[in-house]
């Protein structure tokens, strides 16, 4: 602190419990623009906590992070051997998926917790936090990078036990009787994780639900921040699914929304963010008739020369335009400064030897020429489309390509693929993305395409998400996708590239990172963005995976959606209870989230 700003904060110390005092007599507006931190004047006393806990059935927890008791104690060590469990970090409420970020956040956990078993469990902390003007936020799957779901000095809202599943062979919103017909549904607690969904809907019950693509996401981060998973072209977003939802407002009331009960915030909620409108409590979601197959697509080409590499990026783009340009493909093309590209995609709707069909025009282009060679050998495999999530399966034909929570006594169906290890407890050097029009696949526009392609990869590693744009979709998913608040961008992008680095596990108490480094890869990954803007300059971004400082984050999450949201924003949380980071509304509150300042 400099000495100027120390001497005022010493003058003001006699001031405080003045202020303290008067604050209840203030305006509504003036007396929510600060929250309080335990210590402070204000701040609960132990018999209003006692309180809190006999209305929450003795669920009120000190959350206290295992690393910060050190190396020697049992806890820590506990803690160090799950690292690369997400269902153990999941289960701890002072731990989240993502450690934090270089220069931004890092995990630290929550004065209070409510373990939450109920929608009045919610409303109960959401009334307390609004009278004792507590920081409330809230963690699910605890996946966020923004750092939406830690905040050290709040209240907790922890909905982890609140996992239940059920499944609907005809639903109907309320309000909707005789309007709407009926439709297959799930409906799903807020604590509950993909994998909780897809075992009830897919595994046991034969149908499908779109959902993200990592297992141990959760259910109402996901919906509320858009949520792509594989094979969004064919089924829409996860928000784009949403029938009906449960809610607890800041006000403490427990809504039950939809199309036809408060429109507004259902929208709202349908893609504008989590942690901004509401505590979401459950959530109901159309699923579908299950595809025959799931399948995927693995391979890795080196070329053998900068020059040789340029044509590869071209072709590649131009072959996904005719053959992968449709609702059957999903997920990635990474590009690499090694002159490299790797292949891992996936297809829903289409039979083993139809997708080596697909891919053969392209194989043998590669294969023909002696610039290329296959660093990883292409495979196709295909499954039925019901053992996707089935981890008996897997463990049965493919166990290495998947890993269990091995805690005794957790489910058995608990699974997460193997490749998402990587990111369990990661901190966050830089994550960029931006959605590219389908305009750009254009035969007169697929040049400075490839070309921004490899100027970008010469940079930094990316790739290109083809699931997270909607172009080239099932029309019906993309006018589905068109009703929510995500930015319009989504529906005529053909994919979203994204840019990324980081390093392993550095929770407070564990280790600290390396900003040195950490500055470096941010360089370089902006870099490798600036190149690929050069064809896309005002693309949006994805709420969920973006830049921590993107400056214009309204018009790039949002876009001209953004002003409705304010909207519904201002009349559902008038005094700002619910502030994440770039969130809608935070504009007017300090970075931390604890001071009014617009």
């Amino acid at each position: 602190m400099k000495r100027r700003e120390l001497l005022k904060a010493a003058l003001a110390l006699p001031l405080l419990p003045a202020l303290a005092r008067t604050a209840r007599a203030l305006p509504a507006r003036l007396a929510h623009a600060v929250r309080l931190r335990p210590g402070q004047p204000g701040w609960p006393a132990l018999a209003e906590w006692q309180s809190l806990d006999r209305a929450v059935g003795g669920r009120l927890l000190k959350p206290a992070s295992p690393f910060a008791g050190g190396a020697g104690t049992a806890a820590y060590a506990e803690a160090a051997r799950q690292l690369k469990n997400p269902f153990a970090l999941g289960d701890d409420p002072a731990l989240t998926q993502t450690s934090g970020w270089a220069d931004a956040w890092r995990s630290r956990p929550s004065a209070y917790a409510v373990a939450a078993e109920s929608a009045a469990d919610v409303a109960a902390a959401v009334d307390f936090a609004r009278r004792h003007r507590l920081r409330l936020v809230v963690k699910g799957g605890g996946h966020s990078y923004q750092g939406t779901s830690s905040a050290p000095d709040s209240l907790l809202v922890w909905p982890r036990r609140m996992n239940q599943v059920t499944l609907h062979e005809g639903f109907v919103p309320a309000g909707g009787e005789g309007k709407v017909a009926p439709l297959p549904a799930v409906s799903v607690g807020a604590g509950a994780m993909w994998i909780d969904v897809y075992h009830a809907v897919t595994t046991v019950g034969g149908r499908y639900a779109q959902g993200g693509g990592c297992t141990t996401v959760g259910v109402a981060g996901l919906v509320q921040s858009g949520g792509f998973g594989s094979f969004s072209k064919g089924f829409g977003t996860a928000a784009s699914n949403l029938l009906e939802a449960e809610v607890v407002t800041a006000d403490g009331a427990v809504l039950t929304i939809n199309a036809h009960q408060h429109p507004e915030l259902f929208w709202g909620l349908k893609g504008g963010g989590g942690g901004s409108l509401g505590v979401v409590t459950r959530l109901t979601l159309r699923t579908f008739e299950l595809p025959p197959f799931f399948g995927a697509v693995f391979g890795t080409i080196q070329a053998s020369s900068d020059q040789a590499y340029r044509a590869l990026v071209g072709r590649a783009m131009a072959f996904y335009r005719e053959a992968l340009f449709n609702p059957h493909w999903g997920e990635q093309m990474g590009f690499a400064p090694d002159n490299t590209l790797s292949i891992s995609m996936v297809f829903q709707g289409l039979t083993e030897a139809q997708a080596e069909q697909t891919w053969k025009p392209f194989f043998d282009w590669v294969r023909a020429r002696k610039e290329y060679s296959f660093a990883e050998p292409p495979r196709t495999l295909a499954l039925p489309a019901r053992h996707f999530w089935d981890a008996d399966f897997f463990r049965q034909h493919a166990p290495q390509l998947m890993a269990d929570d091995d805690r005794p006594g957790t489910p058995a169906y608990h699974m997460v693929w193997a490749g998402d290890r990587g990111q369990v407890g990661w901190f966050i050097h830089a994550y960029q993305s931006a959605w590219l029009p389908a305009a750009l696949l254009a035969p007169d526009r697929q040049r400075a395409l490839a070309d921004a392609l490899f100027a970008a990869s010469r940079r930094h590693d990316f790739a290109l998400h083809f699931n997270k744009g909607m172009a080239g979709g099932e029309p019906s998913a993309i006018a589905r996708t068109r009703d929510t608040a995500m930015n319009p961008q989504v529906a005529d992008a053909f994919a979203l590239a994204i840019c990324a680095d980081g390093s392993g596990p550095a929770f407070p108490g564990l280790r600290d990172p390396d900003l040195a480094e950490a500055r470096g890869d941010a360089a370089a990954v902006e870099a490798a963005m600036e190149a690929l803007r050069v064809v896309a300059p005002h693309a949006g971004s994805y709420v969920s995976e973006s830049d921590y400082f993107l400056r214009d984050w309204q018009r790039g999450f949002w876009g001209a959606n953004y002003a409705r949201l304010l909207r519904a924003k201002r009349r559902y949380d008038p005094d700002g209870l619910f502030v994440v980071h770039h969130g809608v509304g935070s504009e007017g509150w300090s970075e931390d989230g604890f001071t009014r300042v617009g």
